[in-house]
């Protein structure tokens, strides 16, 4: 790739316009993400149910479902976890998330910065916890089931904050304690004040790009 081609390229990537913020949800609601899919967690780090007599039962234990986009319609403990929508994390149990091509931040406002989708009949409240490095957690507080959102900035983070992995924990003291889909049962999790992570290959073209047009200006 000639050095030209590798500038128009770079320059394209500094100067790319923003996602247009779209509404993503499911059945039980959603709210807008002004970077769309991208905002969605992409990766399950850790899945670490209670199961207690068997429940929640292995049809609903399918942590994949959790990442990517909401998708629940109705219903509530799956029979086949091919068909299932969303993992529940037993009485107490928790899962861990990663984005990896974006982190979660604050928006330097009061606005609502991560969407958390539980889903299903029985409303169960989750803690929220945040973290950088997948080592340190930061406690923000908790979400009171269904579709629900959490101020990062409420608990003193803001657009400098660049958060990694998220970890949702059923609070055990409420809600249901038993049955099939027992404790909160994730759908998706959402970053709503988000900022994308480039590509090592574009990091490159825009390192590239942004040399190339200084030497341009001092010519």
């Amino acid at each position: 790739m000639s050095l030209r081609i590798a500038a128009a390229i770079a320059l394209a990537l500094l100067c790319s316009a923003p996602a247009r913020a779209v509404f993503i949800g499911n059945s039980q609601g959603g709210t807008d993400f002004p970077q769309g899919a991208v905002s969605f967690v992409d990766e399950v780090v850790s899945y670490d149910p209670v199961i207690k007599n068997g429940e929640p039962t292995a049809a609903n234990r399918g942590s994949e479902h959790v990442v990517g986009l909401p998708d629940y319609v109705s219903g509530g403990g799956c029979t086949d976890v091919t068909l299932c929508t969303f993992a529940s994390l037993g009485d107490g149990g928790s899962i861990t998330l990663r984005f990896t091509d974006n982190v979660l931040t604050g928006s330097d406002s009061s606005a609502l910065d991560l969407w958390i989708f539980e889903v299903g009949p029985d409303v169960e409240d989750t803690f929220v916890e945040v973290s950088a490095n997948g080592s340190d957690w930061f406690a923000v507080g908790k979400v009171f089931g269904s579709t629900a959102g959490v101020d990062l900035d409420a608990f003193g983070f803001g657009t400098s904050s660049a958060f990694a992995y998220v970890r949702l924990t059923d609070d055990g003291a409420e809600g249901d304690q038993s049955g099939s889909s027992v404790g909160a049962d994730i759908d998706a999790v959402g970053a709503i004040s988000t900022r994308a992570v480039p590509e090592p290959g574009s990091l490159m073209l825009m390192a590239i790009g942004a040399a190339l047009l200084a030497g341009q200006r001092r010519r």
